[in-house]
């Protein structure tokens, strides 16, 4: 969903027209970065690249932002009149959107007229923060359900629409099955899926009659919801249903269970369904889920085929936040850095280099200033992704490229990461002049 330009904290705007009056609008360099993990992470899946980089390619003041900004009573005229004119002319080094990442790596970097850079921080922080903190989350529950399918429920509890968009998109970069978001799955080419609500049955003064009626209108793609009242009991009416729709050459395709023990009630189900020889009728569960729970099910055995996960996917609920930062790290050509304690940052315009065994595991990674040597047998991560303001062929962000290379790099990651607990960390190194520069 677009964002719009006006998605600027006052203070870019107040350094801007000082910039602006005192003609300090040399080339600058602008990193954005996650510092260290939430609990209970040891990598992010970088999300919200190919979204930063349509923000940026169209950035830009309307008359109706200029309209607004004028109406804070605080800009001089001159001023606005140069922002009407502005684009963005300057350069993107980014990951490729599904790539896994550390603390302290760019996602990307901004290179252009320090008035142009700054004036992007919110928008860019904005992004990139929501969908990589997405992403990072839907790959933790992908990771946990194994062969498992699932499903993004999340759009009714989301921090608003654009949250739910988003949340579509990074569930299916990481690798969930569909979404139950209409619009979502409609403008990103993605499967839409959904089953009933439990006021559907309630409307009917028969939880038998609710099922025949909905199983009639969707005979090749009904999944009853079985716990409006009793499981047991919604279960044996999903057989009956099922039944009934075999007579006339269709299949049940399965049962959502919304409440409960769902370990031992998808248990009960299953054996009643394979004592009915409905073995092909599939059990969703929901309610609640989150990674854990999806691993503390299927470590005990809960024959359950897919898992719908609402809240605690779309909000990120064991970690809402990333504490990610958008820093000023050259200025006219000259390394700048912020000492502060437990905010230093790394000077400079830099390149990541990955380092992997020979089974291709991830082994390491390393920062360098940008215009450095490579490092012997690694692979660069950051990638010019736009020049002179326009996107570079070759930079795909696509939401199929991204799906793809978030399941290959997760598959290559240390098993120690993988652990929703994780031991350890990864291995991040400082070379070259940089470690020099950054340990004055």
């Amino acid at each position: 969903m677009p964002i719009e330009p006006v998605l600027i904290d006052l203070y870019e705007l107040t350094m801007a027209q000082a910039y602006w009056r005192a003609r300090h609008d040399g080339p600058a360099t602008f990193s954005l970065f996650a510092r260290g993990y939430p609990a209970s992470r040891s990598y992010y899946v970088a999300g919200g690249i190919d979204a930063s980089l349509s923000f940026i390619e169209h950035f830009g003041f309307s008359d109706s932002d200029i309209s607004s900004i004028h109406g804070l009573d605080r800009f001089d005229e001159e001023f606005l009149h140069f922002l009407r004119g502005l684009k963005f002319t300057g350069t993107v080094r980014s990951v490729s959107e599904g790539t896994v990442v550390f603390a302290d790596e760019p996602l990307l970097e901004i290179d252009a007229p320090i008035i142009e850079g700054q004036l992007l921080e919110t928008a860019l922080l904005n992004i990139v923060t929501t969908h990589t903190n997405l992403a990072s989350k839907a790959a933790r529950m992908v990771h946990a359900a194994g062969d498992k399918s699932i499903i993004d429920f999340s759009a009714r509890r989301t921090h608003g629409a654009d949250a739910a968009f988003a949340a579509a998109r990074q569930s299916w970069l990481a690798g969930f099955a569909g979404t139950s978001h209409v619009g979502a799955a409609a403008a990103l080419g993605i499967p839409a899926v959904g089953t009933m609500a439990h006021s559907f049955i309630q409307s009917y003064e028969d939880e038998l009659e609710a099922f025949r009626a909905y199983a009639t209108e969707f005979p090749n793609s009904t999944v009853l919801l079985v716990d409006t009242w009793d499981v047991e009991s919604g279960v044996r009416n999903a057989i009956t249903v099922a039944r009934e729709l075999s007579t006339q050459g269709h299949r049940l395709g399965g049962i959502r269970i919304d409440s409960g023990d769902l370990g031992e009630l998808s248990k009960m189900a299953r054996r009643m369904l394979d004592e009915a020889g409905l073995e092909h009728v599939t059990i969703t569960v929901s309610g609640g889920l989150d990674e854990f729970r999806i691993r503390d099910l299927l470590a005990n055995d809960a024959p359950i085929d897919s898992f719908g996960v609402g809240s605690a996917f779309g909000v990120a609920d064991d970690a809402p936040h990333i504490d990610t930062a958008y820093k000023l790290v050259e200025y006219d050509g000259r390394p700048v850095r912020k000492e502060s304690p437990g905010k230093q940052t790394l000077p400079g315009r830099k390149q990541v280099w990955r380092m992997s065994r020979q089974d291709g595991t991830f082994e390491a990674d390393a920062i360098t200033y940008a215009d450095e040597a490579a490092v012997s047998d690694a692979a660069p991560l950051l990638r010019v992704s736009m020049a002179r303001g326009i996107r570079v062929d070759g930079s795909d962000n696509s939401l199929r490229s991204a799906r793809d290379r978030c399941r290959d790099q997760i598959a290559r990651l240390p098993r120690a990461l993988l652990q929703l607990e994780p031991v350890e960390r990864y291995d991040v190194r400082i070379l070259g002049a940089l470690a020099t520069d950054s340990s004055r």
